[in-house]
């Protein structure tokens, strides 16, 4: 159910801004997608683990915060973004 060391570092690798980029906004936004993306499947088998949909609901709190900063600072960066993660907005 977590996110897996070897799946993060792929992911960091291919949302990364620079080389040396470990926490940027859009990075952080992919493992916010993959880790809401994963506990989501969690809730479709265990519908009544209502403290994991709590936790779901902040980390879309979160990401949509961050969407937003991102689509302040760049139109086109946002939609690359959310095109790129198959987010609708």
């Amino acid at each position: 159910m977590t996110l897996t060391q070897q799946r993060k570092q792929e992911l960091i690798t291919e949302y990364q801004a620079h080389e040396t980029d470990t926490g940027s906004a859009d990075l952080q936004v992919a493992l916010l997608t993959e880790r809401i993306n994963q506990l989501n499947g969690h809730l479709q088998a265990n519908p009544k683990d209502h403290a994991s949909r709590r936790g779901l609901l902040k980390m879309i709190g979160h990401r949509k915060s961050l969407l937003a900063y991102i689509q302040n600072i760049s139109q086109e960066r946002y939609q690359t973004l959310i095109g790129r993660l198959g987010i609708r907005r």
